[in-house]
């Protein structure tokens, strides 16, 4: 069984601390995503649970072992960088097995290893080529093959999509899932790119400037963001996250925005809102939509829009709309076709409606 305890877990660079006292249990077979913006401290999380970088305080536990002063080579771990780091001058066979080689491993073992490595990774005709004559998937595939055949306890991917097309990027996101699902290791990915978490992670940990913002499966991040910070960075596109202020008017609460737009607040157990706090309005794209089919939605929640660029995706289109004076995205399902400049009728669905305090960006609602 093999786990991943992050005690009190710090770094510094001189004087500038860049993870400050993480804490983090990661269970045997799960496969966590640890997500943010560029300088968050994932890169330098995952470097320091491999064994390279020098921990500045706090512990690591992978298993029963307190590996702070174990060597990278001795924590059986294997990791999949961005830049595939293969030898140019090695065909793929050797790329795979150089490691092996050095442990003096049996032939006939290292053949089985990289042979089996290969069929899983659907690379069996590419073990004779040389990394030149190989796509960056397939040179990706490569080195996750190499990690592979050490049967490593945990594997450590440190943003290995990011310089992949587009296309590619979804097909390996599938693979990678698949390669988890058949060798069942501890996997720690590493990514700044949020759809790549919420499509990989058992669980996402949310960094931002070295502290976790927040833990949790894609869906709660999703639905139920901490801060304004995870309800900005998860989801594609992001929340429409807009200050406004609680006013109060025949015993209705609502959202007063500075353009002199009011929403409505629903009432909801346990929300700590007041009048005149000052607020973050939170509300997905998905949860604005067309009048059209929106049955189960009051008329208070429907206000007259005008759209001012689109984003056709095909199944689905994001509409930029104007709503009295505010900047929203919704979304438009299916074929329907809006065009700039049309005037159309816009439905809030506020049961998903979020509300964060303005001081200290927390949900609140």
């Amino acid at each position: 069984m093999t786990t991943i305890s992050l005690k009190n877990l710090t770094k510094k660079f001189g004087d500038n601390e860049v993870v400050h006292s993480i804490n983090l249990e990661i269970k045997d077979a799960e496969f966590i995503v640890l997500v943010g913006p560029s300088g968050c401290g994932k890169s330098t999380t995952l470097r320091m649970i491999a064994g390279l970088e020098e921990i500045s305080g706090g512990e690591i536990v992978i298993g029963d072992r307190v590996v702070n002063n174990i060597l990278a080579k001795d924590r059986n771990i294997a990791m999949v960088f961005q830049s595939y780091a293969l030898y140019p001058h090695m065909n793929v066979f050797n790329n795979m097995s150089f490691a092996l080689k050095l442990q003096k491993v049996p032939k006939a073992e290292i053949k089985e290893r990289v042979d089996r490595a290969a069929r899983i990774l659907n690379i069996e005709d590419l073990l004779d080529r040389k990394p030149s004559q190989l796509s960056g998937g397939q040179r990706q595939r490569v080195a996750m093959g190499r990690a592979i055949v050490r049967n490593p306890d945990i594997f450590l991917f440190d943003e290995p999509l990011s310089n992949l097309d587009a296309k590619l990027r979804t097909q390996m996101r599938v693979e990678i899932k698949e390669l988890h699902q058949r060798v069942k290791n501890t996997i720690v990915y590493v990514t700044h790119d949020q759809v790549e978490a919420m499509t990989l992670g058992d669980r996402i940990v949310v960094l931002k400037d070295g502290y976790i913002e927040q833990v949790g499966d894609p869906i709660e991040l999703f639905q139920n963001p901490v801060n304004t910070f995870v309800a900005g960075f998860i989801g594609s596109p992001p929340m429409n996250l807009i200050d406004g202020t609680i006013t109060k008017g025949d015993d209705q609460l609502s959202i007063s925005f500075p353009e002199g737009f009011l929403l409505p607040v629903p009432d909801k157990p346990g929300a700590q809102i007041s009048e005149d706090q000052k607020v973050v309005m939170g509300l997905r794209p998905g949860d604005i939509f067309l009048e059209e089919g929106s049955n189960n939605i009051p008329e208070a929640w429907k206000f007259d829009a005008q759209i001012i660029v689109t984003e056709p995706l095909g199944s689905e289109t994001y509409m930029h709309a104007d709503v009295s004076g505010l900047k929203i995205i919704g979304k438009c399902e299916g074929r329907r076709i809006v065009h700039p400049q049309e005037k159309i009728k816009l439905a809030f669905n506020l049961n998903h409606l979020h509300i964060f305090d303005a001081a200290s960006s927390k949900s609140i609602y």
